[in-house]
């Protein structure tokens, strides 16, 4: 804290001008003057600091946010996510509980680094939130939008019953089925693979709920379902569990036969299994369909090394067995 008061994280956002002004008001009122006032009553007031890109937040989605909340005359966080190399998604009007933060996210693009001042109607109240908020507090945030997704067709549509979401129209169950997806995607990005599953297999669960009216709608969910099983099948491997991840591979391929992803993920559930010789019969289906694949041909030649090494024990131990035989 600097000698007149003013701490040394909010003299950097001043102006020169501001800052030799500052001695005689307080620190959140000399910033809040060069602030955008949201709504009208000087509740929420907001600096954008980084612009973002896109159309803003919307109103039902589901956020990944970088902030720290900070009090007057304060340098360190009260809370702060900095230390979370991936923060989860939170769900705008449940997971974020900060009025004033909720509605500074709303204003905001995916990228932006913004900066918001909360009187305390939209932040903590008159009573605060002991030990940490003091009562009346008037908080500072910084908020980065890192990526968000608009799920409120997903929620309409675990709202409704089971008959009901078989009368909305595919296209419906395919933007549900693809958000779920997209959760998952970003989970198995940040190596949350259990939640990645979770979301991968709520979306072949809704639909393989679905009555299918005719052939035509049947191979439209087919296709949906593919990549989906490609990806739970990845999903397990990287949860050591191969025989899922086989499963998952052999449901794509009764979609696809001769798909190249599923042959591939079928060889490396068979060589994490030690059985080599299916491994080897899948991998070089795989390899036939994409000969310069370096990912297939890599596993290929770690296949050649794993089945040498056990034929060569097998072949120690067989003479040993002989030896053993002999000697007796």
């Amino acid at each position: 804290m600097s000698g007149n008061g003013l701490s040394t994280r909010i003299q950097q956002f001043l102006d020169p001008h501001e800052r030799l002004m500052a001695g005689t008001q307080s620190p959140f009122h000399r910033l809040g003057q060069q602030m955008q006032d949201l709504l009208g009553d000087g509740g929420i007031k907001k600096e954008v600091v980084q612009p973002g890109e896109g159309p803003p937040v919307p109103r039902d989605s589901s956020v990944s946010i970088n902030f720290s909340g900070f009090l007057e005359y304060s340098d360190r966080p009260f809370e702060t996510t900095s230390y979370l190399k991936y923060p989860r998604m939170m769900k705008l009007g449940r997971d974020v509980t900060l009025c004033g933060l909720e509605l500074g996210i709303l204003t905001m693009r995916k990228g932006e680094f913004s900066r918001f001042l909360f009187l305390p109607a939209y932040a903590y109240g008159e009573m605060g939130c002991p030990p940490l908020i003091p009562p009346v507090a008037t908080v500072l945030y910084e908020v980065q939008v890192l990526d968000f997704l608009d799920s409120a067709q997903v929620d309409e549509f675990f709202a409704m019953s089971s008959e009901e979401q078989n009368t909305v129209p595919l296209s419906t169950l395919f933007n549900v089925v693809d958000t779920e997806r997209s959760f998952g995607n970003r989970c198995f990005n940040q190596s949350r693979f259990e939640d990645a599953k979770d979301r991968y297999k709520q979306a072949v669960t809704l639909l393989g709920n679905r009555e299918m009216e005719d052939k035509e709608e049947k191979r439209s969910i087919a296709a949906v379902q593919l990549p989906i099983y490609l990806n739970l099948s990845l999903t397990q491997l990287r949860l050591d569990r191969p025989l899922k991840a086989l499963e998952y591979g052999h449901k794509a391929m009764e979609i696809d036969p001769t798909n190249t992803k599923a042959l591939f993920r079928c060889g490396q559930a068979y060589l994490e299994l030690f059985d080599y010789e299916k491994a080897q019969d899948y991998l070089t289906m795989a390899q036939a369909n994409k000969p310069f694949d370096i990912d297939i041909n890599n596993l290929l030649r770690k296949l050649a090394i794993c089945y040498k090494d056990y034929l060569d024990k097998e072949k120690e131990l067989c003479f040993k067995m002989c030896a053993d035989f002999v000697k007796k």
